[in-house]
């Protein structure tokens, strides 16, 4: 069963993606080249993927300090780590888009700098994170952080962006049927392949933080140790 929900996920993505180039018409609206306009589809999707990473690993956050279990903080710093990835896939899917209609990869719109201040803040939770020695503390400070960087989400790619007529970004472009079909399809599949990599990310980092506390009672993980926690395939 889950071998095939995954075929059918890498079918979706793939007709998803053919579509995109393939079957839907030039976008209409305010764009130098409706052709290659497409890459909205691809592009928004991570900044919806990337927004529910943020918010996972916000929830987990505050499950720890609420409860102080281990695993909490492991799944808050997991779903971070995917956020991070989405976010750079976002600018880097935002910088094409910016390349075909602005004429250059990046003219510091106040998108692209709300992206890179959102990237910064991502980036110094792991920064925070490597200087914090004591377990418990660490994951505290981390827990609150998280909590601190998905307040700044809607602030950074919603509220302070469109609060100004200066961007070079479309105001209020309602996309047709056919656009809103492939980016909704595209961001439910990027949803699915986050939640599947944060199955196996957690699984990885459980089984590493386990072998870590036998190697300290002196003991060796046995060789079978690894497929006790690892995700079903």
């Amino acid at each position: 069963m889950i071998k095939f929900a995954k075929i059918a996920l890498l079918v979706l993505l793939c007709a998803t993606t053919a579509a995109g180039f393939l079957w839907l018409p030039p976008a209409a609206g305010p764009f130098r080249n409706q052709d290659l306009a497409r890459i909205v589809v691809f592009h928004v999707p991570c900044a919806i993927v990337a927004s529910v990473a943020s918010a996972v690993a916000s929830f987990f956050a505050i499950k720890y300090l609420w409860l102080r279990r281990s695993g909490d903080d492991v799944r808050s710093k997991v779903s971070f780590s995917l956020a991070l990835l989405f976010w750079i896939l976002t600018t880097a899917t935002g910088a094409m888009f910016a390349k075909v209609q602005w004429g250059q990869f990046w003219s510091w719109d106040i998108k692209q700098t709300s992206i890179l201040a959102m990237l910064m803040i991502d980036v110094a939770y792991f920064a925070l994170r490597a200087v914090i020695d004591n377990p418990s503390k660490q994951a505290a400070a981390a827990a609150a952080y998280s909590i601190f960087a998905m307040i700044t989400v809607p602030l950074l790619t919603y509220i302070f962006p469109n609060s100004t007529p200066n961007t070079l970004h479309p105001k209020q472009t309602k996309l047709d049927e056919q656009y809103s079909l492939i980016l909704w399809t595209g961001a439910f599949g990027l949803t699915c392949v986050y939640f599947w990599m944060y199955q196996v990310h957690v699984a990885v980092e459980e089984l590493s933080r386990r072998a870590a506390a036998l190697r300290q009672t002196g003991k060796e993980p046995p060789p079978w140790f690894v497929t006790e926690v690892s995700p079903s395939s």
